[in-house]
């Protein structure tokens, strides 16, 4: 899914080019994208056939199935570090606002409001040790 988000300004960019030059160029631009797409299809078509009749597919399947249980782990490790900072990040915007409007009213609070902070940033610490316990196995 993210590759289709990365890719996106692409395919509107190409949108935007193409036009731009037929409002400048009319018929004779129009005639040139033709020709570009029929070129780079009968390209695309061309890769398609090689990478379908390929022969090495044996080989990426056993290489494949040595790995799941390493490819299981790293994978484990990236889902844990991910959720745990985003929790972090959650819970440091809350508190953190809470902090900052309890400094507002009492500014002896500050020890004990940045203890709070803290803790909800350890969220992401726990989530770090898992992927090298993680790492570590795989």
């Amino acid at each position: 899914m993210i590759i289709w988000l990365l890719a996106l300004p692409v395919p509107v960019a190409g949108f935007v080019a193409v036009r731009l030059v037929l409002r400048r160029s009319g018929r004779t631009a129009l005639w040139w994208m033709v020709g570009a797409d029929a070129v780079l299809l009968v390209a695309a078509t061309v890769v398609l056939t090689l990478a379908a009749g390929g022969g090495s597919a044996q080989a990426a399947t056993s290489a494949a199935q040595d790995s799941g249980s390493g490819s299981a782990a790293l994978i484990g490790a990236a889902i844990a570090v991910a959720a745990s900072t985003i929790g972090a990040g959650i819970a440091v915007a809350y508190t953190g606002a809470a902090a900052l409007a309890a400094l507002s009213e009492r500014p002896e609070l500050f020890g004990r409001a940045m203890v709070i902070v803290g803790l909800a940033e350890g969220i992401a610490i726990y989530g770090l040790v898992v992927a090298v316990i993680l790492v570590g196995r795989a």
